[in-house]
């Protein structure tokens, strides 16, 4: 038997990154980690910078890095929204590193226009990008 499969969209402002049948998703919404499964009930939420990992048809797990969105469930199909998305392939383990030093150095020597929510937003981007290129290298 088949196993039960939902259709899954995940789009940024710039492109599509996925569109096809899924077995199951994980992301973190504004309240923490949501696993979604066929027949999940419908759902709009905001979603946190992180990870969306899903497993395609056939077993393969796939992981697009977000950072932050919507997420719309409804009957037969699930759309994540991207403000921006990266695919966990295409994820560059130095880079995400030299944006959490950057994001250190502000943070410890605060500027007259710094903003601290600003970040803290940033660092909590590059630490999520860094746990997915760590993720994918096991």
């Amino acid at each position: 038997m088949a196993a039960m499969t939902t259709h899954l969209d995940v789009v940024s402002a710039e492109e599509s990154l996925f569109s096809g049948r899924v077995e199951a998703i994980q992301v973190t919404g504004s309240e923490g980690e949501l696993g979604i499964h066929p027949g999940h009930a419908p759902l709009i939420t905001a979603l946190q910078p992180g990870m969306v990992r899903f497993v395609k048809q056939h077993g393969d797990e796939e992981f697009i890095y977000i950072n932050g969105g919507m997420l719309e469930i409804q009957p037969g199909i699930v759309t994540v929204l991207a403000d921006t998305a990266i695919r966990g392939e295409e994820l560059d383990e130095q880079a995400a590193q030299d944006a959490i030093r950057r994001a250190e150095e502000n943070i410890a020597n605060p500027g007259a226009d710094f903003d601290y929510a600003e970040a803290a937003r940033e660092m909590a981007e590059a630490i999520a990008q860094l746990r997915i290129v760590q993720k994918l290298r096991k």
